[in-house]
């Protein structure tokens, strides 16, 4: 990975910019090397500072881990809160602007890499996983629940178990990001994210559906 700061002097950048470069930094080295072997002296290296400036920011790397979350991830999953709250069609519509609103700001950019990293990791950083299923999973699962249950009481969806359709309507998503970050890199014929999500949202609303046929 190149360092997107190392070729700006220090003197050139603003005190109060450094937050967010150490965070830019510590995402990019998240992704690409996972939790455990990212070190805070290599994300002070990238994003140009001391690892004492560092530590003026961000006591340890599960602090800045959590502002890495809390800065990229978490504003995503506010404004679908309120995307929900504000909306007045169909629930269908609804729950595809979700899907594919959350696969174009998390799911095709580098921040499905922490998904990965989670699944990967979680188990060795207790506290960490606890962290990110609080405040990401959760709350993911919670809106997805939202907009079932808007649909079942709408009439828009046939009655279901929403808890477990949650869990269904979930699990293609982190797969497709899984995908990305592990064989999707070396296979030869890579899936096609667009068709796979078109495929996906097909099979999902004939199965949700009250009526097929609308």
């Amino acid at each position: 990975m190149e360092c997107i700061f190392k070729n700006q002097p220090r003197w050139a950048r603003r005190k109060e910019a450094r937050p967010q470069e150490l965070l830019a930094a510590a995402l990019d080295l998240f992704v690409e090397r996972g939790y455990a072997a990212t070190r805070l002296d290599d994300v002070a290296k990238c994003a140009g500072v001391s690892k004492g400036t560092l530590y003026l920011y961000f006591s340890n790397k599960e602090e800045l881990f959590k502002a890495v979350v809390r800065e990229n991830v978490l504003p995503v999953i506010g404004e679908a809160e309120l995307a929900i709250v504000q909306h007045e069609g169909s629930s269908i519509a609804l729950l595809r602007d979700i899907i594919l609103g959350w696969w174009a700001r998390i799911g095709d950019t580098k921040l499905s890499g922490i998904s990965k990293l989670m699944m990967a990791e979680s188990c060795n950083f207790p506290e960490v996983a606890k962290f990110y299923h609080d405040e990401v999973i959760s709350r993911g699962n919670a809106m997805i629940e939202r907009v079932l249950q808007r649909g079942v009481a709408r009439g828009e969806f046939r009655p279901i178990d929403v808890q477990q359709a949650t869990n269904v309507i979930a699990a293609p998503i982190v797969m497709l990001m899984m995908w990305k970050h592990s064989f999707g890199a070396c296979r030869s014929e890579p899936i096609s994210a667009p068709e796979f999500l078109a495929t996906y949202i097909d099979l999902l609303f004939r199965g949700l559906l009250a009526d097929p046929s609308t």
